[in-house]
C-alpha cells in the first residue's frame, strides 16, 4: 500500500489541512522510490482527466448543466457512462465529437445504436 499525504493552506482562512490518500498496487512500496510513485500517481489520474472527464465536459458539456437536483444529476451521468461504453464498442476509432455531430444529423441511427445492445 502506498500512502499519499498532502498538506493543502487555504489562502483565505489561513488554514492548513492535511489529507492521506491510499493506493493499492501489486508491486512492493520499495520497488520504487518517491518520485516514481508520484509520477506514477500523477500520470493515472491525468489520464482520467483526458478519457473520461474532458470528453464528458468538452464534448456534452456536462460541468454547464443548470440542474443542482442530485438526482437528475446522477442519472443524467449514467446516462452519459453508458453512451461513452456503447460508442467504445460499436466506434472504437471514432471521435467523440464527430460522432456527436453525426448523430445530431442523423438520430435515426442514434436509435439504432441504442438498440444494438
Amino acid at each position: 500500500m502506498i500512502v499519499v499525504r498532502s498538506e493543502v493552506t487555504v489562502g483565505k482562512t489561513g488554514k492548513t489541512t492535511t489529507e492521506s490518500r491510499f493506493y493499492l498496487s501489486s508491486l512492493l512500496p520499495d520497488e520504487r522510490t518517491a518520485e516514481n510513485w508520484h509520477a506514477l500517481i500523477r500520470g493515472h489520474w491525468a489520464g482520467v482527466e483526458i478519457r473520461n472527464h474532458w470528453r464528458r465536459d468538452a464534448v456534452w458539456g456536462e460541468d454547464g448543466s443548470r440542474t443542482r437536483r442530485p438526482t437528475a444529476l446522477a442519472n443524467l451521468a449514467l446516462i452519459r457512462s453508458a453512451l461513452l461504453v456503447l460508442l467504445a464498442e460499436h466506434h472504437p476509432a471514432g471521435s467523440l465529437p464527430a460522432l456527436t455531430e453525426s448523430f445530431a444529423r442523423q438520430p435515426a441511427a442514434a436509435l439504432r445504436l441504442l438498440r444494438a445492445r
